[in-house]
């Protein structure tokens, strides 16, 4: 069963808020992602999580905007990086920013959150928004996820739910049918983990490496995402 939206934007408002080390692991995924923004480039992040992208895009000089449905998560980015306007409360599927504004739209860790019924309206949004000429749409989802094997149960609402927040399992296949359905051209798609190469120490770079490789094959061990990037077909 699955819970409302208004609890699943309570859920991840108390992760980005009051858990934030939970996403401690992800900042190799963030550095990876921010390395593919250019200086100068009008970006818009979609999910902000702990804010470290932001942090990292802004140190980049890139011109980062922010879209987030936790009031609570756009105030504490105002507060922590002045971004003023430019981090916003909203929805995906109705993103306020003006038509074919962003050189680059990232979504890392979102479009499993997506109800069923709003995912086109969303990457309808997307693709609005981007540029026409050199947009470029990038992210990760999680790479076939068995969304049973994260189920929870509410013993004060009565409900299972997966703990995360997830809606759907996506492979090669799927994601880039929809993305190709949605009226992009897929560039890259493919599983990878995002393992930190710079943590001092032979084992420990051995170790990156071979989270790597296993995760380029997809190996299910060591949980991998999904990379994405894809450009807008002729508008």
């Amino acid at each position: 069963m699955e819970i409302s939206q208004f609890d699943s934007d309570r859920l991840w408002s108390h992760y980005q808020n009051q858990a934030r080390d939970s996403f401690d692991s992800s900042y190799s995924r963030l550095q990876f992602l921010a390395k593919r923004c250019p200086r100068a480039s009008n970006v818009l992040n979609i999910g902000v999580g702990s804010g470290y992208l932001e942090a990292l895009l802004i140190r980049g000089g890139v011109n980062v905007y922010s879209l987030d449905p936790s009031d609570l998560t756009v105030k504490r980015l105002n507060e922590e990086l002045g971004m003023g306007s430019r981090a916003m409360q909203g929805y995906c599927h109705a993103i306020p920013f003006p038509d074919e504004f962003f050189d680059c739209v990232i979504m890392t860790e979102v479009l499993e959150h997506i109800p069923k019924e709003t995912i086109g309206a969303s990457l309808s949004e997307v693709w609005r928004v981007l540029k026409a000429k050199n947009g470029r749409f990038i992210g990760t989802v999680p790479f076939r996820e068995v969304l049973r094997d994260n189920e929870v149960y509410c013993p004060s609402c009565h409900i299972q739910f997966h703990r995360w927040g997830h809606l759907h399992s996506f492979d090669v296949s799927t994601l880039g049918g929809l993305l190709e359905q949605s009226g992009f051209t897929v560039d890259k798609l493919y599983p990878r983990t995002f393992p930190d190469f710079s943590r001092p120490g032979v084992r420990l770079f051995l170790r990156a490496v071979f989270r790597y490789v296993l995760g380029r094959i997809g190996e299910p061990l060591v949980a991998p995402n999904l990379y994405f990037s894809v450009r807008p077909c002729e508008k």
